[in-house]
């Protein structure tokens, strides 16, 4: 081929070449940073509203989609016998199966789907937490009272399964099993339970394991989160007693930080920006942590205190250079902090309950896209807005579905969606949706 004569046509392929869709193929997206990186994306929702691509019925639960190749894996948990109760204290006793359903992106058609009995006891019981983690051609689920499965994500044939309470000698905390697993190189890290595995690795193609850290009771909902400072990658682990920072090759414990949040609800993962590292939970439980650049340390920076930085729950905060933007579960604002001292600078509900008084966990799930957010709201709004230290500027608003489930005596929906393919996927606990966000 004469390359002189063959490169303006190879050039201009590459301008007419759609770019690739994004995957969102884990909670969080394919990064874990609450950041889509799809181009093409609307700027402002039209006055008619979004199109809506497709909507199917599904079951209860709080786990999100996922998206990758094309497909969508939805786990959700369909009820045989029961009645939900949600009470904070007390757990619910419900009879059913646990299920991953796998469907088209494109339209929604049901390509398999796989489940198994798993009765219920629980507070909150309307189903799985965990968003599945797509990786490789397997997809990997981790059901609320401890079932951890490996399955062929092209057919759903089952590779390998683990109950993690009856072989860790554990027991399911009251909320279930919420933190979702994460996948890195060849190894599968779940927060599990029990004396010295509040933390394993799993090699994810077989089910062994490879190690097992850390002990607290209970085990906590974070998921485990990867970070890398002074050319170390750390492996954080915060259960209810402290924020621990792992070598993730071996589990050997760098650093242990306190951090003790109310209710043993170490919930949302610490957010990094630069060297410094927040975390915070329930009540006024919220650290600024200063990263060490030799060898792997931490020392705190500052402490939360009443009226200051956000305590975040249901949702992960986002921190951006210097501003922390989170929903606040003790408010249920959204708020944002400075990041140097926890100083707030401003709040609203207008994301999380749409009213404009407090309301406990009042919850909007936050993404970055480009110089704007996407914030979903309990409410079941999608929202296009930019935050800044000035302030909250709604662009737009779009109505996906209704809230179905129940706290604290008002109707919610507390399922992070997926971004992907130029659209978002959302769903309660009746229908998941496919909304177009592709700029016409």
């Amino acid at each position: 081929m004469n390359l002189s004569r063959a490169l303006p046509l190879l050039l201009s392929l590459a301008v007419v070449a759609p770019a690739c869709a994004d995957d969102w193929p884990q909670w969080l997206g394919p990064h874990r940073d609450s950041v889509w990186r799809e181009r093409g994306i609307v700027e402002e929702f039209p006055e008619a509203g979004l199109p809506v691509k497709w909507r199917v019925p599904v079951s209860l639960g709080y786990s999100g989609p996922a998206v990758a190749d094309g497909r969508v894996y939805l786990f959700d948990y369909v009820k045989t016998s029961g009645e939900i109760k949600n009470s904070p204290g007390s757990r619910n006793q419900l009879q059913g199966r646990e299920r991953l359903l796998c469907l088209s992106a494109k339209d929604g058609e049901e390509l398999w789907d796989y489940d198994y009995e798993r009765p219920y006891s629980l507070s909150y019981a309307a189903g799985p937490r965990c968003t599945p983690t797509v990786d490789s051609g397997k997809v990997y689920l981790l059901g609320a009272e401890g079932d951890l499965t490996c399955l062929n994500a092209e057919n759903g044939d089952p590779i390998w399964h683990k109950d993690l309470t009856k072989e860790y000698k554990t027991s399911t905390p009251i909320w279930g099993f919420s933190a979702s697993p994460l996948v890195d190189g060849d190894l599968l890290y779940c927060v599990v339970g029990g004396e010295g595995s509040v933390a394993v690795a799993f090699n994810k193609h077989t089910g062994e394991e490879v190690w097992r850290a850390l002990s607290a009771k209970p085990q906590g909902y974070c998921p485990p989160s990867i970070i890398e400072h002074g050319g170390t990658r750390q492996l954080l682990i915060w259960h209810p007693e402290s924020l621990n920072s792992l070598n993730p090759k071996t589990g050997d414990v760098y650093w242990s930080v306190p951090l003790k949040p109310d209710y043993e609800m170490s919930i949302a993962v610490p957010r990094k920006s630069g060297k410094f590292l927040f975390a915070s939970g329930i009540r006024n439980t919220a650290k600024l942590l200063e990263l060490g650049d030799g060898r792997p340390s931490a020392k705190t920076v500052w402490k939360g205190k009443p009226k200051e930085s956000v305590y975040s729950a249901n949702s992960t905060p986002f921190v951006e250079g210097d501003m922390i933007y989170g929903t606040d579960c003790n408010q249920g604002s959204l708020i944002a902090a400075r990041l140097d001292d926890g100083e707030r600078l401003w709040e609203t509900f207008a994301p999380t309950t749409g009213g404009d008084r407090r309301a406990g966990h009042g919850t909007a799930f936050l993404v970055k896209h480009e110089d704007r957010f996407f914030l979903f709201s309990e409410t079941g709004d999608l929202i296009l807005a930019k935050l800044s230290p000035d302030g909250y500027d709604e662009i737009s608003r779009f109505h996906v579905l209704e809230p179905t489930n129940e706290a604290f005596g008002r109707k919610v929906v507390w399922s992070h969606p997926a971004f992907a393919d130029k659209c978002v996927f959302a769903r309660n606990d009746k229908e998941l949706v496919c909304v177009d966000l592709s700029a016409r």
